[in-house]
Parts: C-alpha cells; sequence; structure tokens
C-alpha cells in the first residue's frame, strides 16, 4: 500500500473502535488523517462520511475507512460520491474480496457490530489485497459508465448482462 494516508470518520459508535484502528495503522506506519469525532457524545455520521468519501473522490485520499454503529449509514451516504467504491465489511473474506474483486477504496465498519479482532484481521485483509484487474475490469467498467449517467440524472441502460 503506497504511503499517502488513509483517511478515517467516525461517528459516536465508531469512536472506540476508530481510536483503536488508528493506533493499529500508526503502528504499522501508514499515515493517518483523522476526520472523525473524539468521544462518544452523540453526533450525526453525514458530516463525517462525506468528509471522508470527498477526499476519496477528490483524489486526496486513495483509501478511507469510515466507523458508525453499524457501517450502513455511512456506506449508503459515501457510495453517493463520485468514483468512491465503498464496501461494508463483516468478514475478513468481505475485506479481501472487496478489495480483490470490486478494487474497493473506502472501508465501511460496524463499531458496535463487529469485534475489534475481526475488525483489525478485516482492515488487514482489506490493506493488503491487491486488485486482481482481468475480468473484474469489466464489472468496474460497467460501474462507472453507470455512474456517470446516474450522476447526470439520466437512467442507465447497459446494452447486454453477458458483456
Amino acid at each position: 500500500m503506497d504511503m499517502i494516508p488513509v483517511w478515517i470518520g467516525n461517528d459516536h459508535g465508531g469512536y472506540e473502535l476508530k481510536v483503536k484502528i488508528v493506533e493499529y495503522l500508526q503502528q504499522r506506519g501508514i499515515p493517518v488523517n483523522d476526520v472523525g469525532c473524539s468521544s462518544t457524545e452523540i453526533v450525526r455520521y453525514p458530516y463525517f462520511a462525506a468528509q471522508v468519501a470527498g477526499a476519496v473522490s477528490a483524489g486526496r485520499a486513495a483509501r478511507g475507512i469510515l466507523i458508525c454503529s453499524t457501517g450502513i449509514g455511512m456506506s449508503i451516504l459515501a457510495n453517493k460520491f463520485k468514483g468512491v467504491r465503498a464496501s461494508l465489511c463483516t468478514s475478513t473474506y468481505m475485506g479481501k474480496m472487496t478489495r480483490a474483486h470490486n478494487d474497493s477504496n473506502l472501508l465501511c465498519l460496524g463499531g458496535r457490530i463487529t469485534g475489534l479482532f475481526e475488525a483489525l484481521d478485516i482492515l488487514e485483509a482489506w490493506l493488503i489485497t491487491e486488485y486482481e484487474g482481468g475480468r473484474h475490469c469489466i464489472s468496474l467498467g460497467l460501474m462507472e459508465e453507470a455512474e456517470a449517467d446516474l450522476l447526470t440524472g439520466n437512467a442507465w441502460e447497459p446494452s447486454s448482462p453477458m458483456r
């Protein structure tokens, strides 16, 4: 993984896990830009999701991590940003496969549904797994095509499901 800082954001439900993940990344020499909240006091996750997803979308971050109570809200908002492929992962296998097949650039975790050791295993798999390319490039190309149409308000009408 390149040494461009990983951006990380969280709400109150992801604060405790965020602290452990930042520590984990720093111990591995991976730079971190922490734009999340700094306590368990209730805040609204869209503000934090937008900062991280916006940085990934604009190319200021190669990868990002978002943590809320379940990871669901963060992933929904993050995937509305152009070029963001946010993946909510609840297993190490999902962390590995979303990188290998989807070239995921934003990992979403649930701070209240995924235990610390599982979350760190997911993160490690997501960090070290390389995108396989090959046949998966076809699907990514279709996602980019769909995104281009949908962001301009047009319906996406794929030419064939068998491409």
